[in-house]
């Protein structure tokens, strides 16, 4: 791949580096599981109310990708990332006048410029990470980096949770019961909790734009030519719809998201629905997030030499079929760890998606990058739906989230055994 250096010596400090973001990555869009719980404590929000958490955040990697593509195009790579971490500090420092104020409207604008940040930082690091070594061991990478990410999420509801739903329970009932003056302290002191790990997260995200300002990064650019396989002749493409694999890897990143975001920020909920503690529920995130440490650890250890991207693909396609009908026929504590075991399912989900829907674009690459960025919207809408059908429609919460999650995991084993070869097939000159 052009102006690509296998040396894995040149690779080491941009993989350090993109790691670090995906660790940032992590924390903040996580920090979203516990902040809902947070929200419904502090407004009193239904479910789909504070649902508009996961709204705000993901709905702007769809408003936002395409833009994104446009502005790393102008700033280049290392730019581009600085300028997404200076946002997504801006982000964090609204939560201190939305505390203020106590307006839940302006928190959700604080979310929504962080996931803005999220998506420009995300259109760069995502192809950036499957192009810096040969595509079939981009799984692996994005693996190593995956691990940082969700090793973040890991600690998020030990962090977060234990500043923001410290003694919930007995916070919630002392709001119930306070009237007047002495309700709006607890308010105000409630959402006060906010203040410092925002402000910190700001000044982390600061100096860390400033470290990759100084930090050596190579711009790593595609081929500008596709190149047919079976005849080793150029293949010329005047228009990204000519890769139909493109638009289907993008819709499985949607609905894998979206299965994503239901195991990880909704178990907490789902927990309290089956009878569990609000106290030990906050906690749930984590059990996910460790399935998918796990499963990357898998990963990062039999991409390529064991497992094709594709192969890992239906395997947890498969998993995670299996373990949403294990969750939905099992009650109590065992339905809450399969839906934590779909964390496993999930884990290789990703790596294997986004190089699959980019692979053969050629100078499509970037805007086809900002295209699968967009699928993660899919975290925005399911949860919504999740609300939706189990408040509004009175749907059992179970059947709620089996009929929800069960089409997505089915779409992602059609893209696996088949999807990511549409069109791939009949290349046109």
């Amino acid at each position: 791949m052009a102006g690509t250096n296998s040396n894995s010596q040149n690779i080491l400090l941009p993989l350090a580096t993109i790691c670090g973001l995906f660790f940032i990555f992590g924390f903040v869009t996580w920090a979203n599981g516990t902040l809902i719980p947070f929200f419904k404590l502090s407004f009193g929000l239904s479910d789909i109310q504070a649902f508009l958490v996961t709204f705000s955040s993901y709905m702007a990697y769809f408003v936002l990708a395409l833009p994104s593509s446009w502005i790393l195009k102008k700033t280049g790579f290392k730019n581009g990332l600085v300028l997404g971490l200076v946002v997504l500090a801006l982000g964090s420092l609204i939560f201190i006048p939305a505390a203020k104020s106590r307006s839940f409207e302006l928190f959700l604008t604080g979310i929504f410029v962080q996931g803005a940040a999220l998506a420009l930082l995300q259109t760069a690091s995502n192809p950036y990470l499957s192009i810096i070594g040969p595509i079939e061991s981009a799984a692996k990478r994005i693996s190593m980096a995956g691990i940082c990410n969700k090793f973040a999420g890991m600690i998020v509801p030990f962090i977060m949770g234990a500043v923001f739903l410290k003694n919930a329970a007995e916070t919630e009932a002392k709001i119930t019961a306070a009237t007047g003056v002495e309700k709006e302290q607890l308010l105000n002191d409630v959402l006060g909790r906010v203040n410092t790990p925002y402000i910190v997260l700001a000044i982390v995200f600061i100096l860390f734009a400033v470290l990759i300002k100084f930090l050596h990064l190579p711009e790593v650019n595609p081929e500008e030519d596709v190149v047919d396989e079976a005849s080793g002749e150029v293949v010329q493409h005047k228009s990204i719809f000519q890769f139909p694999h493109l638009f289907l890897g993008a819709l499985c990143i949607f609905v894998y998201v979206g299965a994503e975001v239901m195991a990880g920020d909704i178990i907490g909920i789902y927990g309290k629905e089956l009878g569990i503690h609000a106290d030990q529920a906050k906690y749930f995130t984590s059990l996910t997030l460790g399935g998918m440490l796990v499963g990357y650890i898998v990963g990062i250890f039999t991409i390529p030499k064991i497992l094709s991207q594709q192969a890992a693909l239906r395997i947890c396609a498969i998993l995670g079929i299996v373990f949403s009908v294990i969750a939905y026929f099992s009650s109590g504590y065992t339905s809450v760890i399969f839906i934590a075991l779909l964390g496993l399912a999930n884990s290789l989900m990703w790596p294997a998606i986004f190089p699959l829907g980019i692979s053969h674009l050629g100078k499509f690459t970037k805007i086809g990058s900002a295209i699968m960025i967009m699928g993660i919207a899919g975290g925005a809408i399911l949860p919504i739906l999740y609300g939706f059908l189990k408040d509004h429609l009175q749907i059992n919460f179970q059947l709620s989230y089996f009929i929800l999650v069960m089409p997505c995991y089915l779409y992602i084993l059609y893209f696996a055994i088949s999807g990511h070869k549409v069109g791939l097939g009949r290349l046109k000159r």
